[in-house]
Order: structure tokens, then sequence, then C-alpha cells
């Protein structure tokens, strides 16, 4: 139990209402300050890609139909075609070449560029497909003069011996060029090309070869025929992976076929339309590659979906995903002169030099920008984070040797002083409301407590804040943007929740007098399990406070000129200074303001984004009624797919928030700092009362950035990631002012989970671990300083994790933060209810529990498939289940389970 000593009420302590409304005052004076950016100043008028000029391929001609890849840091070109004249030759009476020549350029230790020669493939091949893997690259079919072929092959490149090797892999079911292939996860897909010289023979042909046994040194299968996409069929097409906000798909795009019945250049049929292939919605068993037949059903029942037409026709074009939802064209003849060809000869302007980007989420597709040359019949190579365009077509019969470095051109951030204004009148009054509760702290009950003087709705705003974060603050706006509002209804299992917080939890905590969530845990089990939960606990928190900086600090840097280094730090530094000061009082009162701010700068945002669409809020809900994104529910039993189902939802939801209230101490030291039971509980109530609002406007929001960038997809940027599209939007489309208000709202949401974690860390150890260990000392001040200090540590430790975990490559913020908060948590909400809810439980029986249930916690990830909205569900339960059972083997004796457990509460 925490010291009580010099706990006499504090006047004072419910006067900081006043110091918050004078802090929102000034810092809303400050935003009616500003006026509105520039409508377009750094926005849809930016460039989109930057160009750099490589090394001409030695080739003085180039080639077209090259297969070209990347392996092992070397970009490899071999085989293709060209017309090679002799001085004086007329271009168009010279013969077509095919060459088997390989070419390779590598970097040196000082970066410096260099062609060298690779030697010969076995034979002259090109117009083949070929994709980038990690295993070399891939060259599927291709021709020649006289021949279409159906042999695949690896080509690598030995760095030590700087030489190419040729490994064959598995043919093709039938001859194939002009086709197009891309790589998802280990598994080659290509579709597309035609079994002949002649058009008339382009294929519906959807294949594709998993690559996974030869990191394992065994043989690969034959390729798997899979269905057709539902259109034409095509030659000369773009195939490329990239995430449409649930999984990651295959993209068929463009090419050219030859009309039924109509021969030569009457009957080219240019193409524009787009296929989206979902290899999670595909049910092999159903397909009958035969006959082309597919029965599958439910969620299985169309893995094909028909996306928007570019627009205009891409042929022979060249296409790459880009960042998290883009796929941008590079390259690709429009055919609009193709059938004059023959008469412009010479005076062909050559392919149209622009680029085009297609949103996979919106489903829409933009003007990406001029491109220095349209180099067609070559693949667009990813190399590192930059793309290789490499020799190629530039009109009819004429090669280029050229070279093209392509990468993503980073938009300019309007970020100015009236912005940095309002930042630093938020993060100074961070700092004030530490120095203000400073002096207060006379003793660890005030420090971790507030000596149970805390009015019960600020109580109720840091509950709010301490369940959420900056992360949820970014990530369920975007998680509404790319799926739906499915999580919404797990949202909601808050209130479903705070019955069992109120009626259950609460009593038993208040009735211990436990400032620590575990010495509850100690009394009805004992001291091992007891250090167990608070060690977890504490383990749990300081990695949180590392991912909640580091995202927060991504996020943060693609708004403002700050690194995410500086974002982290200045995060991290603050919250040390203001949580170490001031303790659990400036902690609860913080939350409250950061809860005012993080509402308020949603709601301008909502307006904003409605706004800003097309039709308003009419338009804004049509859009996404249209789209699907008002969708509430799945009914299937799949709990492995990112399409969550309602059950999934619903006992996700529950998992998590009975974890939360029932055995996280950032939230359960919230029960302790009121005065009595009553007031702890209109604290849960009011928490979970002002979660629906907060939801439904979060939500919204994302509803409303779908709605917004369907409107204006020229605002999207690729180089932010799907998590970042409220920093995208606070960054290019709020006035000055309203993005400094925002920004501080996500700062506030990083530094309520930072602080509480620190402070919640610092009342773990103290109380579970130093304080048993010297029962009997007096010097309550001196557990005052400790805390300090491990307050202090913690948040050192933590601001250096968050330095340390600085990643952008994740999908999904939410789910993965969803993913280690069941992890953790999820045992420690089970090891609650087994002793909440049952007398046989014992203490070996809990440890059993425990210890198990987080082996299969930590299991689940690597073993199986299931949803991690489900972890916190399935930890709750599995500890429960195994520490109940192993207690009927190992049963407790004689213990005193009075006021312990449901079946044992005083009269």
């Amino acid at each position: 139990m925490i010291d009580r000593t010099t706990n006499a009420p504090h006047k004072n302590r419910c006067s900081f209402p006043q110091l918050t409304a004078r802090w929102a005052t000034v810092i809303l004076f400050t935003v009616n300050l500003a006026p509105a950016h520039g409508e377009e100043a750094s926005r849809a008028d930016k460039p989109w890609l930057e160009f750099e000029a490589f090394p001409n391929l030695p080739d003085p001609i180039g080639v077209a139909g090259p297969f070209v890849g990347v392996h092992n840091d070397a970009l490899l070109v071999a085989g293709g075609a060209n017309f090679p004249t002799a001085e004086g030759e007329d271009l168009w009476k010279a013969s077509k070449v095919w060459h088997d020549r390989i070419w390779v350029l590598t970097r040196s230790g000082q970066g410096k560029l260099q062609w060298r020669d690779g030697g010969q493939l076995d034979r002259p091949r090109g117009y083949g497909a070929c994709v980038s893997t990690s295993h070399g690259v891939a060259c599927l079919g291709g021709n020649d003069e006289s021949e279409t072929f159906r042999d695949a092959f690896l080509l690598t490149w030995e760095t030590a011996a700087n030489k190419i090797e040729q490994t064959p892999l598995p043919s093709l079911p039938c001859a194939m060029a002009y086709g197009a292939a891309t790589l998802l996860g280990d598994t080659i897909y290509l579709a597309g090309g035609q079994s002949d010289a002649d058009l008339e023979t382009a294929m519906a042909n959807f294949w594709r070869l998993d690559l996974s046994p030869l990191a394992r040194g065994e043989k690969l299968s034959q390729w798997e025929i899979l269905p057709a996409w539902p259109g034409p069929v095509r030659a000369f097409n773009i195939v490329a992976v990239q995430h449409n906000g649930f999984e990651p798909c295959v993209y068929v795009i463009g090419g050219r076929n030859q009309l039924e019945g109509v021969a030569g250049l009457d009957g080219l049929a240019p193409l524009a339309d787009v296929f989206e292939f979902n290899p999670r919605a595909f049910d092999a068993k159903q397909y009958d590659a035969e006959s082309g037949e597919y029965h599958g059903s439910g969620e299985f029942a169309q893995p094909w979906r028909r996306m928007a037409d570019a627009p205009r026709p891409i042929m022979a074009g060249g296409g790459a995903a880009v960042g998290q939802s883009h796929i941008l064209v590079f390259s690709g003849a429009d055919g609009s002169l193709f059938k004059q060809a023959d008469a412009l000869r010479d005076q062909h302007p050559g392919f149209p030099k622009n680029a085009w980007a297609f949103h996979t989420i919106t489903n829409t597709w933009v003007d990406a920008g001029a491109m220095p040359a349209n180099q067609v019949t070559t693949p667009v190579v990813p190399w590192g984070d930059e793309f290789i365009v490499a020799s190629g077509e530039v009109r009819p019969r004429v090669r280029t040797n050229a070279v093209w470095r392509i990468r993503p051109a980073q938009r300019d951030r309007s970020f100015g002083a009236i912005d940095y204004a309002v930042l630093a009148v938020y993060l100074a009054s961070m700092v004030g409301v530490g120095v203000y509760f400073s002096s207060k702290n006379k003793n660890t009950d005030d420090y971790f407590r507030g000596g149970s003087q805390v009015v019960w709705w600020a109580a109720g705003c840091s509950i709010f804040a301490t369940m959420l974060s900056s992360i949820t603050f970014m990530a369920i706006p975007a998680k509404a943007y790319a799926q739906n509002l499915v999580y919404l209804v797990g949202n909601m299992m808050i209130v479903a929740v705070a019955p069992i917080a109120v009626y259950l939890a609460l009593p038993f905590y208040r009735r211990v007098d436990a400032a620590s969530a575990y010495e509850y845990l100690g009394k009805r089990f004992n001291h091992s399990v007891r250090l167990f939960a608070s060690g977890s606990f504490s383990v749990f928190h300081l990695f949180r406070m590392g991912i909640v900086m580091s995202l927060a600090g991504l996020a943060l840097a693609t708004v403002t000129p700050l690194t995410p280094s500086q974002c982290v730090l200045l995060m991290g530094v603050l919250s040390i200074l203001y949580c170490t000061m001031g303790g659990v009082e400036a902690v609860i009162w913080t939350d409250t303001l950061q809860t005012v701010v993080l509402l308020g700068g949603a709601l301008v945002c909502l307006f904003l984004m409605i706004a800003g669409t097309e039709g308003g809020l009419a338009g804004a809900y049509q859009m996404a009624a249209d789209h699907g994104k008002l969708n509430l529910w799945n009914l299937h039993w799949d709990a492995t797919s990112a399409n969550l189902a309602i059950w999934v939802v619903v006992l996700g939801g529950i998992g998590q928030n009975i974890s939360s209230y029932t055995g996280d101490q950032a939230v359960v030291q919230r029960y302790m700092t009121t005065p009595d039971e009553r007031r702890a509980a209109g604290s849960i109530w009011f928490a979970a009362i002002l979660a629906v609002p907060a939801s439904l406007i979060f939500f919204g929001m994302g509803t409303a950035l779908f709605a917004f960038y369907k409107s204006n997809p020229q605002h999207l940027d690729p180089t932010y990631t799907t998590d970042q599209i409220l920093p995208l939007f606070i960054a290019q489309e709020l006035p000055v002012g309203i993005a400094g208000l925002i920004v501080a709202g996500i700062f506030a949401a990083a530094q309520s989970t930072i602080s509480t974690s620190m402070n919640s860390m610092a009342t773990a150890v103290v109380t579970d671990f130093l304080r048993p260990a010297r029962q009997g000392e007096p010097a309550s001040t001196n557990f005052l300083r400790i805390a300090r200090v491990l307050t202090f540590a913690f948040g050192v430790a933590g601001t250096a994790l968050g330095l340390l975990f600085v990643s952008p490559d994740i999908k999904s913020l939410f789910d993965q933060f969803i993913k280690v908060v069941g992890l953790f948590m999820g045992v420690l909400g089970g090891l609650f209810a087994l002793g909440a809810l049952t007398r046989r439980a014992s203490g070996a029986g809990a440890l059993i529990g425990v210890v198990g249930g987080a082996a299969i916690m930590f299991a689940l990830p690597y073993f199986t498939a299931i949803n991690g909205y489900l972890y916190a569900a399935i930890g709750v339960s599995t500890c429960f289940l195994l520490g109940y059972l192993a207690s009927l083997a190992l049963p407790a004796r004689g213990r005193d389970l009075t006021g312990l457990t449901i079946h044992d509460v005083p009269q």
C-alpha cells in the first residue's frame, strides 16, 4: 500500500480548470490571428517525379524488349532487339535483330556507376516478361525472329566472381511473349502476352510461380494457372502489385489486342482498362484450370475486380508500385499514331511524354507530370527506393541507350511562423502544468494518486486520453479512409465493458486501497504473481512509449520541417519535464487539456475535409456509400481476413477493453485518484461516454478523408504512407495556425501516452518492487525522490527506444499497435478475471496460466495468420483457462479470500 502521510486536503487542487481555460483561450486566439495558406502553394502544381540521367547503355543503338532487373545491387540488362543500320542505310528497310548480350551496371564504394560486360544469354531473345526477386532476375518466355519461347530462367549476379549465372526455372504453361510479370512476397505473377508473333494470339493468361522453396534448397513446383481477369485478351500490358487498403493485390493495366475478325492495323485495339486480383479472395480448390470455371462463394466469390480505366490507353508501358497505395505508369504508347507510323516514319513525334498515377484506395487516376522521354517496351525496375528505365523504344523502330533514374519528388511542407507559435504555446503550457503541480507533491500518495482529490471528470478525461494515443489519432482515420467503419463497432465495445469495470474491477481495487493494479493480484494469489504482472506491465509500457514516440515522430516529420528524431526528442524531453515535476496530477490535467485540443482539432479537420469535397456533406456521404466506406460489419467466419468479421470485431474489442480496464496500471491508477468509489465510477462512465462521440469523429474523419481525396486525387502524395494521410491533409490543406493546432493535437496524443506510461511504470516499480522490499521504512519523502528518479529514467529509456524504433515501413499502425497491446495486456486481463471470478484459482496455477498464456500469445504471429485484433481476447481466455486448469491440479490451501473474489464480497 502506498504511504499516505501528510495527506491533508490540498486547498487548490481543483483550481486548475481555470488555468486550462486560459491556455485554451490563448491557443485559440493565436489560431484566429492566422490568414489562410495559398490555395495551391504546396499541392498539385508541384512535380511528382525527379529524374537523373545514368550512364548510357554501352550498346550505341539501345534495345527494345530487354530483360531488366536488379540482383545483388547490380542492374542487369539482357537481350532485346533493335534495327542496326550501316552508314546511310534507311532505318525503315533494316531488318530487326535479336541480341544475347548482357550488360551489368554496378556501384563502387564511392557510389560511382560503371557498366560491365556480363557475357551472353543462352540464345538471342527479347520481349519476354521479367521481374527482380531475391533469388535473381526472373526472365520468362520471350521470342526471336522465328520462335516464341516457353522456357524461363534466373539471371544472378555473382558479386565476388563478377559474372552472371543463368539458372533454369519451370517452363511456362505455354509459349509467351509481350506479357508482364510482378512479384508478391516470393511469388511471381505473370499476366498477358501472345503465344506467337501475331497479335491475334494474345491471351487471357494469368499464372503464378512460388519461389519460396529455393530458400529451402527444394525443387520448385510447376506454374499454377489462375482464373483470368473478366475482360478481353491482351499483350503489351502492365502488371504491378500494390496494397488496396485491405490486402496487397495484383493489378493488370492496359495493353492491346486484335479485334476479332478485323485484320491488320484496322483491328488493333488499344486498352485502358484496369483489373485488380486479390489473392486472399481466391479459393484454389474452387477453380478448374482445364475448363477455366471458378465456383468460389462468400468472400471468395470473385477474386477479380474492375477498377477505373486509365485516362488514355497504355500499351507497351512500364509501371511500378510507389509508396503504399500508388501505381505510377512511367511510359507507354496510347495508340493515337499507331496506324500512321509507316506514313510518318522519321516525322513521328515519339510517344506521349507524361506519367500517370493510379491510386488504389480512391480508385482514381491523375496526370503525374512530364517525363524527359517515353521509353516503351522496357520494364520499370525498382532499385532501392528509386526506379530505373533502361533503354527501350522512343518512336517506331528507333531505340535509345539512355538510362534514367526516377524517384518520387518530396512536396513542400507549409508550416509557418504562426503554426510554430501555436505549437510553442501548447508545449509551453504542458511544462507550465508540471511546474504548477511540482510543489504540491509532498509524498508518494500525492505523486502517484493526487492525494485521491482529483475531480471525477478530469480523471475520466485522463482515462479517455490514456486509452487513446497519437497512433489511434492518426491510425483510426487512416483505417476508415483505407477500409471502412468495421472497426468503429470495436471501439464502441468500451461502453459494453464499462459496467464490468465499474461493478467488478473498481470495487476490488478500491477495497484493497491499491496504488498499483498488481497489489490486488498479490493479495489474491502471491507475491510472485504480483511481481510477474507488474514487470510485464512495465516492459510493455516501456516499449509502448518507444513505439508511440517513433510513429508519432514519423508523422510529425511529414508535417513540420523537423526530422523524426527531432520530433521524438521534443516529445520525450517535454514529457519528462512536466511528468517528473508534477506527478500524476500533472498527467491528469495535461490529459484533460490534451483531450480538448485533440477533439477540437479533429472537429476542425472534419469540417474542412467536408468543405473541400465535391458536393459537400451530401457528396461526401454519397461517395462513401458508393464505395462501401460506410460498411459496419462483415458476415463470415474467417479469423485471418483483413476484412474483419463482426464477431472478430466484437470479441476483439471486448478483450482489449477488459484488458485495459482490469489489468492496465495506467488505467487502474486513475480509479484511485478520486476521493471515493462513487466518483471513481463516474470517471469510468465519463470516459466511456466520451469515447462514443470521439470514435464517431475519428472514424468520420477517415470517411471524409476518402471523399476529399476521391474529389481531389491530385493532392495525394505517393511519398506519404497510408497512415500518414491525416498528416498529409494537415500539411497541404489546412490554413496557417490551424495546422499548428492540429500538430499540437498529435503532440498531445503522443505526450498523453508517454507521460501516463512514465508515471504508471514508476508507480508499479515503487509499489510492487521497492516498497515491499523495504517494508517498514517511514521515509516517505525518500520514496518520493525515488519515484521522480524512476519517472525521469523511464522517460529517458522510452525516448531512446523511440529514436531506435523510427521506421516507416509499416502498412498499418493501428493493426500493429493492436497486436502489441493484445500480446502483452491480454494475459494480464485474464489474470484479473481468474482471480476475481473463481475461488479455486491458486498462486501456482495463476503463474502457469500467465506464463503459458504469454507463450501462446508470442507464438501466435509466427505460427498462425489470426488477425491481431483478436489477440487480446485470446490472451484473456488462454490465461484464464490454463490458470484454472493448473489450479485444479495445484490447489491453494487455507487462503483467506474475503473481499478478493465475487463469491467472497463482505456483506
